[in-house]
């Protein structure tokens, strides 16, 4: 069903999902992104395509891993990949890519022929495109999210800009204050290699993949809205 059948039951939702800490991606829509992607997989012979939805497959996060992996295999922290580590870094985050298709995607991103790719320009160019108004609404959530105006979102952050009190889990004793701060951190990046800080490309590419999963644009602009109180 499209988001846009029954907007009053979209609007209660959304706030419910705020007053639970749910700020980010529900499982829900997580697996329809994913059902989306493999679907659209099977049909892709582009090879940036195809990566693209590999990472989707993952879930709204996937794009966020493929982008840590790269990190991982960039030794002296200076953004760029050879072709090695570029295959080797999709051959880890287990894309089924071909090495002509490898060869394809990376010739693509290296327009001057340097032999080298910016990693971070290579994720920008791999994000399911956002219209202008997603772009500006997410990245109004970050910078409210951002109190230090310093291009990361750490627990210090979201003290006094995210109230976990209607949290069920520190409601009932389960976690801290600073627990679910970390925990809500961590919905934004894979399972392995999570910490409790997310950057503004991690935070882009997050929600650039749950876009791709909600058709209509005044459900996505109201999710975000509800869910940062913008």
């Amino acid at each position: 069903m499209r988001d846009c059948l029954n907007v009053p039951s979209m609007i209660y939702k959304t706030t419910a999902k705020f007053h639970t800490g749910q700020m980010a991606c529900t499982d829900r829509t997580n697996h329809r992104l994913q059902e989306k992607a493999k679907k659209r997989l099977e049909k892709a012979t582009d090879p940036l395509e195809k990566l693209r939805n590999v990472c989707l497959s993952r879930g709204a996060n996937g794009i966020v891993g493929l982008g840590r992996q790269f990190r991982i295999i960039d030794d002296d922290g200076n953004k760029k990949l050879c072709f090695r580590e570029f295959q080797k870094g999709c051959r880890d985050f287990g894309a089924d890519l071909t090495k002509e298709e490898i060869e394809e995607i990376f010739h693509m991103v290296d327009k001057d022929g340097s032999g080298t790719i910016d990693f971070e320009e290579f994720l920008q160019a791999l994000r399911p495109a956002m219209s202008r108004s997603r772009q500006e609404i997410v990245n109004k959530a970050f910078m409210k999210l951002d109190k230090t105006k310093d291009g990361v979102i750490r627990v210090d952050d979201l003290k006094g800009v995210y109230n976990c009190k209607h949290h069920p889990k520190y409601i009932n004793g389960e976690k801290t204050e600073d627990e679910i701060f970390v925990e809500f951190l961590k919905t934004f990046q894979p399972a392995e290699g999570a910490d409790d800080t997310v950057t503004k490309e991690e935070f882009m590419n997050y929600y650039s993949g749950l876009s791709a999963s909600i058709d209509n644009d005044a459900y996505f602009d109201l999710m975000v809205r509800n869910a940062f109180r913008l």
